[in-house]
């Protein structure tokens, strides 16, 4: 329903306007600013797409849309459908406009919104006067505001959007049959998803190349020493670095391959550090130089959609995609500003707004004469009108929202409000000493020690925020975070006590694995991709199983290094950084209206000898990404998987371990092949837990010799004769049998017990039983009475009298379990399953349903009564995980939702999107759908606005 509300007054000039914004959750709020003559709804997302090419009309497969739903041979031509699931909601819109004297297109005010509200324009055919309305952030002022400011449409920013959906169409059809062709079936590739992919396997690569080498140091605890004695209190620590003029070696002067590179330094090893300690005992060691330098730090920026990603993950721990739904959720709510931008301005009232509540709580002399004033990147920037920032022309302090709002949600606005308004405050002074002090050892060497020390004079911003870091290569590198550390009043020719002089060893180490939020940094260096984009990025990477988690670390699969090297190898440019980063400016300047739409998507796809070209590079310019593809080469993308003899599917997908050892990309995972001293050829599962840097050649022939071709013989099937092994798999070990290529499959027996006869028709063969060992066995020890037990489940326990059902025993992901028709019930140990009786099991199934052992819990949280339904919200534990009721309509949780964080506003919008999709389609009959596809192609043909429109009219009305 559309949300009302007689709160306020509204305009009073007697017109009715439909307003419509994307998220249930903006309604009520929205609809309270606006008063009496206002209908809210919400178009819950996007409406209309491209739609798969197997979903289009049968007439239309054929022709020149049938590919892409994209006419490539006429201006890009788009073929857009209205959503299966929200067909309901474009007629519910379409109701409601029937009311209405004036529609309202309050969608966000980004190219997505943007796009949003053209699509909306399209399906609805409104007869009544329509403008876009344009808001950062939900408060009356805004609210008001955008009113008195709407505009049209902006055809640049449909353009760019359409251009960007178009471009990752064709991207990812041209490319991803390569994939399946070569690699595995299922695969796919994207413009910025692959090249995400590439940066996090070469760091991986890296890794594994990575050698380590040890070097030692010397370090010191050291007092001044004068008239008075030794002062024990102000004694300091120092570090050694240089003898005899020579500057020692630290972890920075090696290459990953473990040797040193930088000459001139001088490498201690264990030895060397122990004797030149031993030469310095006794030594008289004084100050040589005391050198004192300011010391000023300047705010950050206040946060950017990306800055706010990197944030949530060093700080709160939160995952890109977590970042951003809370932030989303917190600007729904009215507590900040729009969260994805590029801009790092402020407005004049927030800029008010910050430095007033900075005079407030730290005082006058914490806020400069003049605003701070930050350089945006991005030449788009204007887009997104400021940066995040808390809402409002007077912020809410943390502690003023701290009840309202859920324990991410306070969090997330907390770290928001910390930074807008430290980033209007002072810098942080002080000063920076550095010590140099050294004696002479015994032997005649000249040791020197150094040690540095910041003290803070004048906090500024730092009283309100600091920036987080990402994890330092080389600790001694690490920037100075800001903090205390005092050295003593010291003057050159001091003398000083030793109180302790130590050697430490040291080994280098290898390039960090990539985090979320030093991923999204590294991204936005090299200005591949949008912001607003990361999240889902990086989610669809790891969803498609190219990355995986471990810690917050992100570690590449096997998968993506075979994937990677396919397109390394063979098509380079589109996985190239720069390439990538500078299609990413053509985009840009196409919604600036600096860049053709048609002309860019012409040679991007059929490259710079395509129609229309004549064969140079377009614009001449020097290649760069700051300049777009202009002064680029463009081979185009069509046809890539037309001709893929030259691509070796085996080699892309093997890699070198080492001894002889490789490894190879199989359709079942990754296996290790190797021959064995005989000549016997080796086979073994690579564990998806070890990660590729783990897998060495000494891991890898652990690995080979355990598993022998992966099969422990553990003798033979006395029933069947058919040979059982022990093996390790890709998810553990466990037993199976040995099926002999010739053996045909049992034929199952007709309905009087008797075998079947055999068909002319070749049997299929039999599949092989499995079984996975029992936590407490291994597969060194497994004995064949003991696989011939697990190849049994699952065991029929008996039959239920009352119901007659069949009770079996079963091993499954989660452990041991009963199972009597679609009931299932824990068991409490893996030995059950060959014990429980039935009489037992009956027991069991007598109390009540528990959830893997557990006792039945109440509801999760509850919510309150739902906006729309009036019914209480509640959450709840359900068979797929968790999800939120209000006893009519269920919706499960999203991946990041916390059932115990979840807000009531969140709940209300899951179940909103919930209800606008409906119940699932119906299948029609396929005359029906040819008659409707009838109408639907012969409009396609008219010029892209007008095409859309029609189209899109007719898939709503189908």
């Amino acid at each position: 329903m559309a949300g009302r509300t007689t709160a306020k007054a509204g305009q009073g000039d007697g017109v009715r306007r439909l307003v419509i914004v994307e998220s249930p959750s903006k309604i009520a709020k929205i609809a309270s600013y606006l008063g009496d003559g206002y209908d809210v709804e919400a178009s819950v997302g996007h409406i209309r797409d491209l739609p798969q090419p197997s979903q289009l009309p049968e007439e239309m497969k054929k022709g020149p849309f049938g590919k892409f739903a994209v006419n490539v041979e006429d201006r890009f031509e788009p073929y857009y459908v209205v959503d299966a699931d929200k067909k309901k909601k474009v007629a519910e819109l379409r109701r409601l406009l029937k009311d209405a004297d004036e529609l309202l297109l309050a969608t966000d005010g980004d190219r997505e919104g943007e796009a949003i509200a053209w699509h909306l324009v399209q399906a609805l055919e409104p007869k009544v006067p329509y403008k876009r309305m344009v808001f950062y952030e939900i408060t009356p002022e805004a609210i008001q505001r955008a009113l008195g400011e709407t505009r049209p449409i902006d055809d640049r920013l449909v353009d760019a959007q359409e251009t960007r959906r178009i471009l990752d169409r064709l991207y990812g059809y041209e490319l991803s049959p390569v994939l399946w062709r070569k690699v595995g079936a299922g695969l796919s590739a994207g413009r910025v998803q692959s090249v995400a992919t590439r940066l996090v396997v070469e760091r991986e690569r890296e890794r594994m190349a990575f050698r380590t080498a040890s070097y030692w140091d010397l370090t010191g605890t050291f007092a001044p020493s004068g008239q008075d004695g030794v002062d024990q209190r102000s004694a300091f620590g120092a570090r050694l670095v240089a003898v005899d003029g020579a500057r020692v070696a630290t972890g920075r002067d090696f290459a990953d391959t473990g040797e040193l590179r930088t000459k001139g330094v001088v490498h201690l090893d264990e030895a060397a550090a122990t004797a030149l300690a031993e030469g310095l005992d006794g030594a008289d060691f004084a100050v040589r130089s005391v050198e004192e330098k300011p010391y000023s730090r300047k705010p950050a920026a206040p946060f950017i959609t990306s800055s706010l990603q990197q944030e949530g993950a060093r700080k709160l721990r939160m995952t890109a995609r977590q970042t951003m739904r809370t932030a989303q959720s917190l600007y729904e709510g009215g507590y900040i500003t729009y969260m994805r931008t590029d801009s790092t301005t402020l407005s004049e009232q927030a800029l008010t707004a910050a430095r007033s509540q900075a005079r407030e709580l730290y005082g006058p002399e914490f806020v400069p004469e003049r605003p701070r004033t930050y350089a945006s990147k991005s030449k788009n920037a204007q887009e997104a009108h400021e940066a995040i920032r808390p809402a409002g022309e007077v912020f809410r302090t943390p502690a003023q929202v701290a009840g309202e709002l859920s324990g991410d949600q306070f969090r997330l606005y907390d770290l928001i409000w910390k930074r807008t308004v430290a980033s209007q405050m002072q810098d942080a002074r002080g000063t920076t000493a550095t010590v140099k002090l050294g004696a002479t050892a015994s032997d005649g060497r000249t040791a020197e020690f150094s040690a540095s020390g910041t003290v803070i004079t004048f906090r500024g911003f730092l009283a309100a925020y600091e920036e987080g870091r990402d994890e330092s290569r080389f600790g001694e590198d690490a920037e100075d975070s800001g903090g205390d550390r005092r050295l003593p009043q010291l003057a050159a020719g001091q003398p000083l006590a030793v109180q302790a002089l130590r050697t430490d060893g040291h080994e280098t180490s290898p390039p960090p694995r990539y985090t979320e939020a030093s991923l999204v940094k590294a991204l936005e260096e090299r200005s591949i991709g949008r912001p607003s984009t990361y999240a889902a990025t990086i989610a669809t990477i790891q969803d498609r199983g190219y990355v995986r988690t471990k810690g917050s670390a992100l570690v590449p699969t096997w998968l993506a290094f075979a994937v990677i090297r396919l397109l390394e190898e063979h098509f380079p440019r589109l996985v190239d950084y720069d390439f990538t980063a500078a299609m990413e400016n053509d985009l840009d300047a196409i919604s600036r209206g600096e860049e053709d739409r048609v002309r860019w998507l012409t040679r991007f796809y059929f490259g710079d000898v395509g129609p229309g070209s004549d064969g140079a590079v377009a614009g001449g310019g020097t290649e760069g990404p700051d300049e777009g593809t202009a002064g680029m080469t463009m081979d185009g993308v069509k046809g890539l998987a037309d001709d893929l003899g030259a691509i070796d599917a085996r080699e892309i997908s093997t890699v070198e371990i080492g001894e002889g050892i490789v490894l190879r990309v199989g359709r079942y995972g990754p296996y290790l092949e190797a021959t064995g001293e005989d000549g016997t050829p080796l086979k073994a599962s690579v564990p998806d837990d070890i990660a590729p840097d783990e897998l060495t050649p000494a891991r890898a022939l652990e690995l080979l010799t355990t598993q022998s071709d992966g099969d422990r013989v553990l003798g033979q099937d006395p029933v069947s004769g058919r040979t059982i092994v022990a093996r390790t798999g890709r998810y553990g070990p466990y037993v199976t049998e040995l099926i002999e290529d010739e053996e045909p499959a049992p034929a199952a027996p007709t309905a009087d017990g008797k075998p079947a006869k055999r068909t002319a028709k070749k049997a299929v063969k039999p599949k092989p039983r499995t079984g996975s060992l029992f936590k407490d066995m291994q597969l060194e020890a497994v004995t064949l009475e003991q696989a011939l037990q697990l190849l049994s489940l699952p065991r029929v326990v008996g039959v239920d009298p009352e119901s007659g059902d069949e009770v079996t025993a079963q091993n499954g992901r989660y452990g041991p379990y009963l199972k009597k028709g679609t009931d299932s019930r824990s068991l409490a140990s893996e030995d059950q399953l060959f014990t429980v009786t039935l009489e037992e099991a009956l027991a069991i199934y007598a109390q009540p349903k528990t959830r893997r052992g557990q006792t039945v819990k109440p509801p999760l949280k509850e919510l309150g009564p739902d906006p729309e339904s009036g019914q209480p919200m509640v959450v709840k534990e359900g068979r797929f995980g968790p999800y939120v009721t209000d006893g009519a309509t269920n919706a499960t949780l999203r991946k990041d939702d916390d059932p115990e964080t979840i807000t009531p506003e969140r709940g209300a919008e899951l179940l909103a999107e919930k209800r606008a999709k409906g119940p699932a389609p119906k299948k029609r009959a396929a005359a029906k759908k040819t008659t409707a596809a009838k109408t639907t192609a012969k409009k396609a043909a008219a010029p892209r606005k007008t095409a859309a429109k029609k189209t899109a009219s007719a898939a709503a009305d189908s």
